[in-house]
């Protein structure tokens, strides 16, 4: 059975969660903690990061190249087209969701824990003692932004993020106005990275991530909430119900709880 190596909320991850239930392989998720689980993983694999995707020996890091080996090793219900024009618009809208949807959301998601104290204590776990729930949404927006500030992700970066991903999320909705997916009339590598990799903008509703329940169907203020953007969301949650195994159904439910998760992404 294959094996991914993951972090269960990482968008890279879903991305390939979601290409191996289209493909209808059966997996198993192990997750990786920080430390020792990224010491044993690079010992394995020569990697720290996940998603990293075991079939037999043969260990294939980073989302991309995952997608990739699944094309090759596992044809059935391909994901990329074989016209060089839409092959060539399949790999351009890939690698432009990994490198703006993925990061700039990455940035949204934590501006919006800056600002909003009720947003920032949704994200912990539900059996989080109330005292911590106090402590963490009692901590300053400003205080948060001056330590975000240190690593780009202070408030003009957030703010540059919003806006292109409001931007990013109207062409969306332009290019799925009239067809089903983002090239046509089937489903390819574009579509499940565009969907993948935007759960932090608006969790999916369905059992599909194992994460608190009152953040299923909820994301980031001003976007997921957004009428304007409502086409978008409808179209992959679409997606998500006929392609995605929920959890403990298809294959993709055996889940290694001994190992605490990670927070690296590709």
């Amino acid at each position: 059975m294959l094996e991914l190596y993951q972090f269960e909320i990482s968008q890279y991850c879903e991305k390939v969660r979601l290409i191996l239930d289209y493909k209808g392989l059966e997996y198993r998720k192990i997750e990786v903690t920080p430390g020792m689980g990224q010491l044993d993983l690079f010992q394995k694999s020569g990697q720290r990061q996940v998603p990293v995707l075991k079939d037999g020996d043969t260990y294939i890091p980073d989302s991309t190249e995952i997608a990739l080996y699944l094309e090759r090793k596992y044809p059935e219900k391909p994901i990329i087209p074989t016209t060089p024009k839409k092959k060539g618009f399949c790999l351009a809208l890939e690698e432009w969701a990994d490198e703006s949807i993925a990061t700039k959301g990455r940035k949204a998601l934590i501006g919006a824990l800056n600002k909003n104290q009720s947003f920032r204590t949704s994200i912990l776990p539900s059996d989080t003692p109330d005292v911590v729930k106090t402590l963490v949404g009692a901590v300053p927006g400003n205080f948060l932004d001056i330590l975000g500030s240190g690593v780009g992700m202070g408030g003009d970066a957030v703010k540059a993020a919003e806006a292109s991903l409001k931007q990013d999320l109207e062409a969306l909705c332009l290019m799925l106005s009239d067809s089903p997916y983002l090239l046509g009339d089937t489903p390819t590598l574009a579509d499940f990275a565009v969907a993948g990799l935007s759960i932090i903008l608006k969790y999916p509703a369905g059992n599909y991530l194992d994460i608190p329940a009152q953040l299923k169907g909820n994301g980031i203020p001003g976007l997921a909430d957004n009428p304007a953007y409502e086409p978008f969301f409808t179209w992959r949650d679409r997606l998500y119900t006929d392609y995605r195994q929920p959890l403990n159904g298809g294959g993709t439910t055996d889940f290694n709880q001994d190992t605490p998760h990670s927070i690296n992404i590709d």
